[in-house]
């Protein structure tokens, strides 16, 4: 029997553990089947797709289908059955029954939950060509899940389905939460692996290059002591993998902060869902998050700057507002998170969000993802522009371009929400949507909002400390003082003659020319120094050195100098 695994990522660095999973199951039980495992992306080619797939004419072809993939494997699998009409269609996956129920009778099967908890006869069924429309069990029914849960990488796996690409590991299954917009609302229970297991399969998975591993528990600080020791092991192991986790804010405890201080930049990255902070929503997604310790836990972590915080704000949940939504996102901004994520909320199948749309007044999209378009809370009107607003966000913050405004507005602006909205209406005035989203454009509509402030000198300074310390050599024209000329080399001049002939750890005799070639001055005001954290009132002038830190943002490294004599 020769049957082909298929998945379709989003990107190429992606991987799916499900197919993983699904080899290991059919290789039990058929010893001499030729199981092949194919993964594309959404964007390759279709007709080159339908060739690879179709080669070698298969007996059978397994799909995961997810909701973002849903209407490419659906259009695959009709126009397989046309071509292959004795191929056995197999789908499972998130989307696995609104695709069969598309398709219609006989075109394909179904099979809902883990393929680990999928009954016997299915097995039976296609060995002899007679499969059911549909088969599954819930995984936590298992009397023997915990035995059957185990990680289903090989070793070869990593040389040929994972080399280059992000590894997917579970340490857990299932969700403590059972949030109304989610499908792991749909199962309750979770599986927890023992750390002895947890040990013996990362050691496998860290002995290869592993540049990135994501763990998919969808709460992976559930239990605070259990996660404390998932991250000390981790840290034991040499290299510069970077781990992901799906946190929730109010289960971490101090000696997990104490822990976290110590964890190397770039190691450690967080996915927080805080998806809002009003309450009266919070309570009808079933969403138990109290946004004081959300607030508290993402400011303390984004203060020590050695994780990437990436927090989740949902565009469209029941009873919130345009006003309540913008609160929600300036009290998010407030946290200091490095990335916020704005999504927009999607009814996805057999979730409790859906069963609920008549009665809270929703229209959304018939085809996946299945977009909220409306709501009784936010006309179609209001949607959009609060859809907009989040794109404006995701453009101008969502980046290394201008963390100093940042933190500077989150200190002395009162109204962020606002002063984003403005810049909104500059955006769409500009054109922004439509065009490259270039470092310099962000900067120039940036500048056109915040000129006429009382606070331009300030902020000025503040925009240019960014660009250059982005590797930016010469400054755009928006950014000029009216004074200064791109590119100017008078201050570089004047710091050549008065610095001493060598400073160690910055320039010997013989590498003194050779680094005021290469490096960028600019002298700043004294407030400016004081405003980016610098309290010398002696300095005011920064070396900008052509080599990047190591911090999260990988920003060109900085040496403040003496101020230069006029």
């Amino acid at each position: 029997m020769k049957i082909k695994l298929v998945a379709i990522n989003g990107r190429f660095t992606h991987s799916s553990l499900a197919l993983f999973h699904v080899r290991n199951e059919l290789e039990c039980r058929y010893e001499n089947a030729s199981i092949e495992i194919v993964q594309l992306t959404i964007r390759d080619p279709y007709y080159e797709v339908l060739l690879r797939l179709t080669r070698g004419t298969p007996d059978a072809l397994f799909f995961s289908v997810a909701v973002w993939n849903s209407d490419q494997v659906e259009k695959l699998i009709a126009d397989i059955y046309v071509l292959l009409p004795s191929c056995h269609l197999v789908v499972g996956g998130p989307q696995a029954e609104l695709v069969g129920r598309s398709l219609g009778t006989g075109v394909c099967t179904v099979v809902c939950g883990a393929i680990e908890a999928v009954e016997e006869q299915f097995y039976a069924d296609l060995l002899c060509g007679q499969l059911q429309e549909r088969y599954g069990r819930s995984f936590f029914h298992l009397d023997n899940r915990q035995k059957k849960f185990l990680s289903p990488y090989r070793e070869d796996d990593f040389d040929i389905h994972l080399k280059n690409k992000n590894i997917y590991y579970e340490s857990s299954r299932g969700c403590p939460f059972s949030c109304s917009y989610c499908l792991s609302s749909a199962e309750s229970g979770v599986v927890r692996k023992k750390l002895p297991q947890i040990r013996q399969e990362l050691d496998q998975i860290m002995n290869h290059d592993t540049k990135v591993l994501r763990f998919v528990d969808r709460t992976f600080n559930d239990i605070p002591d259990r996660t404390l020791a998932i991250w000390k092991l981790l840290l034991e192991y040499n290299g510069e993998t970077l781990f992901h986790f799906e946190i929730a804010p109010d289960r971490i405890n101090e000696a997990m902060f104490d822990f976290l201080s110590t964890v190397p930049a770039g190691r450690f990255q967080f996915e927080i869902g805080i998806q809002s902070t009003n309450e009266e929503t919070l309570v009808a997604v079933n969403r138990k998050i109290d946004p004081v310790t959300a607030h508290e836990t993402v400011s303390r972590l984004a203060a020590s700057d050695n994780i990437h915080l990436h927090a989740d704000l949902i565009l469209g949940l029941p009873f919130e507002t345009k006003e309540s939504y913008l609160k929600s996102f300036a009290d998010i901004f407030a946290m200091g998170p490095h990335y916020i994520q704005m999504g927009l909320l999607k009814l996805l199948p057999d979730t409790q969000i859906r069963k609920d749309a008549e009665r809270f007044d929703y229209r959304f999209c018939g085809r996946p993802p299945y977009s909220v378009l409306a709501n009784r809370w936010l006309d179609a009107e209001c949607l959009q522009e609060l859809y907009w607003f989040s794109e404006c966000v995701e453009k101008f913050y969502n980046n290394r371009y201008f963390p100093s405004l940042w933190r500077y507005l989150r200190r002395n602006d009162a109204s962020i929400a606002t002063f984003f909205q403005g810049l909104l209406r500059v955006s769409e005035q500009n054109r922004l949507f439509q065009l490259a989203a270039t470092q310099e454009f962000l900067c120039k509509l940036l500048v056109e909002v915040l000129k006429e402030r009382a606070d331009w000198p300030l902020v000025r300074q503040l925009l240019v400390f960014d660009w250059l310390r982005c590797g930016k050599r010469i400054l755009p024209g928006c950014l000029l003082d009216g004074t200064e000329k791109p590119g100017t080399s008078v201050l570089r001049d004047r710091l050549y003659q008065d610095a001493d002939a060598e400073i160690p750890g910055l320039f010997s005799r013989k590498s003194r020319n050779r680094f005021f070639k290469q490096t960028v001055f600019y002298q700043f005001t004294e407030e400016c120094v004081k405003e980016l954290g610098f309290e010398s009132s002696t300095v005011s002038c920064i070396a900008f050195l052509q080599e990047r830190e190591t911090g999260l943002r990988k920003l060109q490294r900085i040496v403040l100098m003496e101020k230069a004599k006029a």
